[in-house]
């Protein structure tokens, strides 16, 4: 070669030790040689095999690299070191300046790489040759870095314009770190390389940006999956750790790293990147994961679907490291200690220099919408799970939070925080100078009208803010209607709203798991107190929000929030935490009248595919009916109900008494069989009046006309065989109350699956009637027919065994390898065993101590919420039927006959008493708001009994028992002159079960 000649007349490399003219030719044809060997470089594809090429690569590589290192001239002596080392120096000056080809040369080679198939880089050696041409071209893409930072120039290299083609040509190449040899990637780990391409990045992010753009342009490949600027962010996460033994050994960053400038890095990359993938993958967008935190199945249809899966598994490992915990406590713990590794890097004043916890909150809500929209399968779980596991992270997530909600009242969170000396952020400040998803209809309507009055056993602690739960009116409710958050999401500043995101997503995911005994008596991970404030921030955000209307940049925190506000919701009306005012505090003042919100609703129930396109009243409605007291939800409920049978009326579905009705005949011991039969397709017809007759056990028609009191036992008594356990389609819980869930086995009966639709229909048909059945469901199967998510507690009342299991698992202290368990359960059908993965591959997936939290979280997921109305011991207020209780026949108020019987059912007891109900109405339960909404009223006819007068001095009574007409509500009582008669006439009629035939 020609620098390798010892003779200077026949050095190439003598001309850069020589007089101007000399040194200005060597310059010119250094250049050319460059520019000839990096050609040669980019059209070298290693994949051919054509070996003359790649040797003829490797020969051009090694040149390039010793005539850009004098320490390889044989001419040069040591009194013209330093003219050569200055022309050298103006080569790579030139080979990393703005219109270099140096880079996007080296990027068409490396492209050309083979990307390995498994998720782990290349350990092995490559062949030589390409191993050498590899390892140059890397050496020469780092020499411009290496010679700037050993300070082997005269003067100072411009790194500016070498950092943006790095990270531009470099950095953005798809799978950088799979295509090359792991003993090759430590060299780009250097801080010397990553710190400049990092400062370069956030100092002018627009012009990276828009050249980013023009590269995607020029590479198709790749680009139709993943963006340069996603592949910028992978690369970059892979770099930034430390792994030197093999990819795996994950525990820590490279040395020297500056962390401000990485997660600021990162996250303006991971901006542009879901900028990138709204706008060229709408479709993901419709994936909210980062909201539910719950694993989806993924339709995989064509080839092209498989490829883009496997790309997208392969991406996520890029970004594994982001959800490893290490590397979140590693950040947080640099928050005290200005961001550094080590303190031997600095930036520059357009950059402030120590990492503050919103760059943290800035690069993880940005990391969960990307895994939300891209991970296959799970979304966002995996860093759900790592941070709502951290310790002390919710706490100064809520912290800031709640200096802006409350700015006048102190902050509330603990002392274990894991930050002690945070600034705070800029709105926060601003606010202390001035502190200014539908599930299918009938669910919703189920939601309105069975949830639970807050009057459960529990706790109610006192508020935050010194008031008592036994202070009323307007200033009561102005306390939990946090004023910074009346104008919702448009009302908050945008690192708040981060912060918000952040916090709502997480904490919703640790609700999913945490124990009733850590949230009300541990009081972890915030106390009660706490616990209201956030209830009441989210509430009055939440409220606020569907109010006005959310824009689509509103909607990751409004989904996360509505999540974490549903979940208290739920958690409170199981156990009460808060006080009832506290849910309706936002809308006092602005809640719309009964109707009017009905009739907005019932306007746009076509429209409900989105609830944030709705109307304000309509999305609070559906989404938020808490805000509205129980009674005005019955109300409303109602008010749907008229509407759409007026609705069905105008267009000539003619409803009401009078109508043309349907007309079925069933035999009492087949009911569930001839109701099926008659009715499972007459689809909406459903809604008509329909008019049933009961053949006995002879096949004769029973007394009796049904004028709708015949209909209502019929409901009644289909409902109490079809869910009775030994029909088969549901079983009863293991618990004490032996509530009733769904049978797994029900799906292996003939027509089981049909025959539990149909039973929704019937339920459906008596709330649109507004009858009220008589069983008991588990609370874990209202929740599911609300739409609703299951708490871990719920668990034991479902499966008491499981549950005590999962505790134990949970709270094991040893190393839980030891007790051998997978991601799998075995459930047992018609006498065979059946292995369900509770995760892609979890078959493989040992329980550890790391991951028996989420261990715990999938395996109660899946029974409660994937393998798959509300009862419970109930009684009649005497008071309150006597009140609306009407007479007929001669009877009033004050018979002696009416005293008796309020003196006899005074004495029944509460079974007893609803059986009475039952034979009189055909149901066992009141209205819902009382026996004022029983139509028609209750009533007590008279049945004049005549007896000689010997008769009644000698203590006989009359004999005749008391008869029902069901479609009227009406007892007909005879006129009994003893209490001990009347009771036990009572007791006998309502036990045989005959109506009609007792008359």
């Amino acid at each position: 070669m020609l620098q390798n000649s010892t003779d200077a007349e026949n050095n190439f490399c003598s001309l850069a030790t020589g007089g101007p003219e000399e040194r200005r030719i060597w310059m010119h044809q250094a250049r050319k040689l460059l520019s000839l060997g990096l050609f040669i470089l980019a059209e070298c594809n290693i994949s051919s095999g054509n070996q003359k090429i790649i040797s003829l690569t490797s020969l051009a590589m090694r040149f390039l690299i010793t005539l850009t290192d004098i320490k390889g001239w044989k001419c040069t002596t040591t009194n013209d070191f330093d003219d050569a080392n200055i022309q050298v120096c103006n080569l790579i000056q030139l080979m990393g300046s703005k219109h270099s080809i140096l880079y996007s040369y080296i990027r068409r080679f490396i492209c050309r790489l083979d990307v390995p198939s498994s998720n782990h880089v290349i350990n092995v050696v490559q062949a030589d040759e390409i191993f050498v041409i590899t390892a140059t071209a890397i050496t020469f893409a780092l020499r411009p870095f290496h010679i700037d930072s050993a300070g082997q120039c005269p003067k100072s290299l411009n790194l500016q314009n070498t950092a943006d083609l790095f990270l531009l040509y470099i950095l953005t190449i798809p799978w950088l770190t799979k295509r090359l040899p792991a003993v090759l990637l430590p060299a780009l780990k250097h801080e010397s390389i990553l710190s400049p391409c990092l400062r370069s990045l956030v100092i002018d992010k627009d012009k990276i940006f828009r050249e980013m753009t023009e590269i995607e342009k020029a590479d198709t490949s790749e680009a139709e999956v993943i963006s340069p600027c996603g592949f910028a962010i992978g690369n970059i996460i892979c770099l930034v750790v430390c792994a030197d033994k093999n990819p795996m050994n994950l525990g820590g960053f490279t040395c020297g790293l500056n962390y401000a400038l990485y997660v600021r890095g990162v996250t303006l990359l991971s901006q542009d990147f879901l900028r990138w993938l709204d706008k060229y993958k709408p479709s993901s967008t419709g994936n909210q994961l980062s909201i539910s935190g719950r694993e989806t199945s993924i339709a995989i249809n064509t080839k092209e679907d498989e490829t883009t899966y496997q790309l997208n598994l392969m991406y996520m490992d890029l970004l594994k490291p982001v959800y490893q915990q290490w590397h979140h406590v590693t950040l947080l713990s640099t928050l005290e200690s200005g961001g550094y590794i080590q303190e031997n890097a600095s930036l520059t004043a357009e950059i402030p220099g120590n990492l503050q916890l919103l760059d943290i909150v800035y690069f993880y809500c940005s990391m969960l919408k990307i895994l939300a929209m891209l991970n296959p399968g799970a979304g966002s779980l995996p860093i759900l799970n790592m941070l709502s596991f951290t310790s002390g992270f919710l706490g100064s997530l809520w912290g800031t939070i709640e200096g802006f909600a409350f700015p006048d009242e102190g902050h509330y969170h603990r002392s274990n925080n894991i930050l002690k000396s945070e600034s705070e952020p800029s709105s926060i400040k601003k606010t202390k100078e001035s502190s200014k998803a539908e599930g299918p209809r009938w669910a919703n309507m189920l939601n309105k009208i069975t949830g639970k009055p807050q009057t459960e056993s529990g706790i109610l602690c006192s508020t935050s803010s010194g008031t008592s739960h036994d202070q009323a009116g307007v200033s009561y409710n102005e306390n939990w209607d946090v004023k910074p958050l009346r104008r919702g999401p448009h009302g908050i500043p945008k690192d708040i709203s981060s912060f918000l995101h952040l916090f709502c997503a997480s904490y919703s995911h640790l609700l999913l798991v945490l124990e009733d005994a850590e949230f009300y008596e541990k009081q972890m991970p915030f106390t009660l107190a706490q616990q209201q404030r956030i209830t009441a921030a989210l509430n009055t955000l939440v409220y606020n929000g569907l109010s006005r209307s959310c824009s689509q940049d509103d909607r990751p925190l409004m989904d996360s929030a509505i999540k974490c506000l549903h979940l208290l919701y739920e958690r409170d009306s199981r156990r009460p935490f808060c006080s009832p005012e506290l849910w309706l505090a936002p809308a006092t003042k602005s809640r719309m009248p009964i109707a009017a919100a009905a009739r907005t609703h019932e306007k746009s129930r076509n429209k409900l595919d989105d609830v944030f396109n709705a109307p304000g009243a309509v999305s609070v409605i559906t989404v938020t009916p808490h805000v509205f007291p129980f009674e005005e939800r019955v109300q409303m409920f109602r008010e749907f109900i008229n509407t759409d049978k007026a609705s069905r009326l105008m267009v000539g579905e003619v409803v009401g008494p009078g109508a043309p009705s349907l007309e079925i005949e069933v035999r009492r011991s087949h009911i569930v069989e001839d109701g099926f039969k008659q009715l499972r397709s007459i689809g909406s017809r459903f809604k008509s009046s329909i008019r049933v007759s009961f053949l006995n056990d002879c096949g004769l028609p029973e007394a009796g006309l049904d004028y709708g009191g015949l209909f209502k036992e019929f409901l009644t008594d289909m409902a109490k065989a079809a869910f009775s356990p030994e029909y088969g389609l549901f079983c009863q819980t293991a618990t004490s109350e032996r509530l009733l869930i769904p049978s797994t086995a029900a799906r292996s009966q003939e027509n089981g699956i049909e025959l539990i639709e149909f039973l929704g229909k019937i339920v459906g048909k008596a709330l649109y009637e507004g009858i009220l059945l008589d069983y008991s469901f588990s609370h874990v199967f209202v929740q599911k027919l609300l739409g609703r998510y299951s708490f871990l507690d719920e668990l034991s009342a479902l499966d008491p065994e499981l549950y005590k299991n999962l505790m134990y698992v949970k709270h094991f202290e040893g190393d839980v390898r030891d007790l051998s368990l997978d991601f799998t359960v075995t459930e047992e059908m018609f006498g065979k065993r059946i292995i369900v993965e509770l995760r892609p591959g979890g078959k493989d997936v040992s329980v550890t101590n790391e991951n028996k939290l989420q261990y715990v979280h999938a395996m109660a997921d899946y029974k409660l919420n994937r393998q798959l109305l509300s009862g419970g011991k109930h009684d009649i207020d005497v008071d309150d039927l006597k009140k609306n209780t009407r007479y007929s026949g001669g009877y009033t108020e004050g018979s002696r006959t009416i005293k008796l019987f309020w003196e006899v059912l005074t004495g029944f007891e509460p079974q007893q008493r609803c059986m009475l109900l039952k034979f009189v109405t055909s149901c066992s339960r009141a209205p819902l708001l009382g026996f004022k909404h029983l139509q028609p009223a209750f009533t007590i006819h008279k049945v004049s009994c005549d007896m000689p007068l010997w008769a009644t001095i000698g203590g006989h009574d009359v004999d005749r028992l008391p008869s029902a007409s069901t479609c009227y509500n009406t007892l007909k009582l005879p006129t009994y002159k003893r209490s001990s008669n009347l009771k036990a006439k009572l007791l006998y009629a309502i036990s045989s079960n005959a109506g009609f035939e007792l008359s």
